[in-house]
């Protein structure tokens, strides 16, 4: 590759060769995307329009007034691309938004003048912008953005949107301030990094809350320095918090259920009795999904790994920190039957067995779709061959019966592409699927990932990892 590199010099003007066809690809790719839409539009009153899917309501993929596509095409194309669907249907909002609302920008993309990725910073910005921006504010956007976009970062673009809502006049007037809509509000994030060791906590409460919260942490951190521990205020404080949460002890509400409105899994506090007839709300029970592997160890013996694999946001866990869980005298720990997952279950019935559902959870880990990383916890599972519901009243074998090796998970969206499009599903093995879509492109999933297994290619695509046991 470097036989003609004789000097720095040409060294450099390498990089800058490779630099231009990376943006060239990008681009060609951005523009594959637009054209793959446009040949793929939606429905008359667009009732099969690509969206991405919340639980308040449907997000178009890209801004007013632009094209609505089939949402059937878009796995098609992230399938070829290595992405997920999810990444496909940003991609081709971002292309439609660019050619219809940021034409200017566009323009610069395609002739390789700036890298696809700022471009696209651009088009999520204006796509999902609360008020909508109005074709007007669009075009003196795109004229204020495009010459110097390869300068723009996320916050300039953040006051370039601001200043087009003042300009335009769609600043949205704010709803009047009152007991219940005051700004208030707790935020719990998501760990960032490998170890689910901590998350983050960030809150804005009443001042009479803000200080019965204040006295019981410092309460709290005074106790447990009172009680040998050595670790700084920080730290105390933060422990005193967890135990708030666990006991309900400053904060008990006597006698009330818990709204469990946090999304988590896990089941409601109860209230129970004291000695002295008072009420003491029990440690709420959260469920946690933890994986630890058994291997040898170099001396022969077998032990456990002391790194495992916790369910719940995707994370690593060392042994270490689920045994200070478990020392905890308020934790409530809840062990389940080991799942042989070499073993083959079945039932006679349609809907699987828990034990079924949790064994090829645990097997498939997320969606069997390629590429697709959405937890198996809340997928559906779907029979492969599909189940006969008439085999048995008439006598004949089942040809989907309700076992392990024809069961797979999939995530709602995938699940209806499966039963209602032309991609087309096998199983030649217990937790290996493999994927023809209607344009003939083929692909395995199994425990390791995706292989793309068109035109002889079987090479394992990293972004399709799943996470280690």
């Amino acid at each position: 590759m470097f036989e003609e590199v004789t000097t720095p010099r040409d060294l450099i003007g390498l990089a800058r060769q490779r630099r231009a066809a990376s943006w060239r690809a990008e681009a060609d790719v951005l523009a594959i995307a637009y054209e793959w839409a446009i040949a793929h539009p939606a429905g008359e009153d667009g009732w099969n329009a690509a969206a991405f899917h919340h639980p308040l309501g449907d997000e178009p993929i890209s801004g007013d007034g632009t094209p609505e596509v089939a949402a059937s095409c878009v796995a098609e194309l992230g399938a070829a691309l290595g992405v997920s669907t999810d990444a496909a249907k940003k991609l081709i909002g971002h292309a439609i938004e660019m050619v219809h609302r940021l034409p200017r920008v566009w323009r610069r993309v395609q002739a390789g003048e700036v890298p696809v990725w700022r471009a696209r910073l651009v088009a999520e910005a204006t796509i999902h912008r609360d008020p909508a921006l109005s074709p007007e504010a669009m075009a003196w956007i795109d004229a204020q953005v495009a010459p110097f976009l390869e300068k723009i970062g996320r916050a300039q673009m953040e006051r370039i949107l601001a200043q087009a809502i003042e300009l335009y006049g769609l600043a949205a007037q704010e709803p009047p301030r009152d007991e219940d809509n005051d700004g208030r509000y707790v935020h719990i994030h998501t760990p960032i990094g490998p170890f689910a060791g901590s998350m983050r906590i960030e809150a804005e409460v009443s001042n009479a809350d803000g200080h019965d919260l204040t006295q019981a942490l410092a309460a709290g951190a005074a106790a447990l320095k009172a009680g040998g521990s050595t670790a700084s205020l920080d730290v105390r404080r933060s422990v005193a918090l967890g135990e708030l949460a666990r006991q309900q002890t400053s904060l008990d509400l006597a006698g009330a259920e818990a709204e469990g409105d946090d999304g988590g899994e896990g089941s409601a506090g109860t209230v129970a009795g004291t000695a002295d007839g008072s009420m003491q709300r029990k440690a709420r029970r959260v469920d946690l999904h933890l994986h630890f592997s058994a291997e040898v160890q170099p001396d022969g013996t077998t032990g456990i790994n002391p790194i495992g694999f916790l369910e719940n946001g995707q994370k690593l866990a060392l042994l270490s920190q689920v045994q200070s869980w478990i020392n905890d005298s308020h934790t409530d720990v809840r062990i389940l039957p080991v799942i042989d997952l070499n073993t083959q279950l079945s039932t006679s019935r349609y809907e699987p067995t828990d034990r079924i559902r949790r064994q090829v959870m645990l097997r498939d880990r997320t969606c069997v779709f390629p590429w697709c990383t959405r937890p198996a916890r809340s997928c559906d599972l779907d029979h492969v061959e599909p189940f006969d519901h008439d085999a048995a009243a008439e006598g004949r074998p089942q040809p989907g019966p309700t076992a392990t090796d024809n069961l797979a998970a999939l995530c709602r969206s995938h699940h209806r592409l499966k039963t209602h499009t032309g991609w087309r599903l096998t199983s030649p093995a217990s937790g290996v699927f493999e994927w023809t879509s209607p344009h003939g492109q083929r692909f395995r999933r199994d425990r390791h990932g995706t292989s793309d297994l068109t035109d002889g290619d079987e090479s394992v695509h990293a972004v399709g990892q799943l996470c280690p046991t």
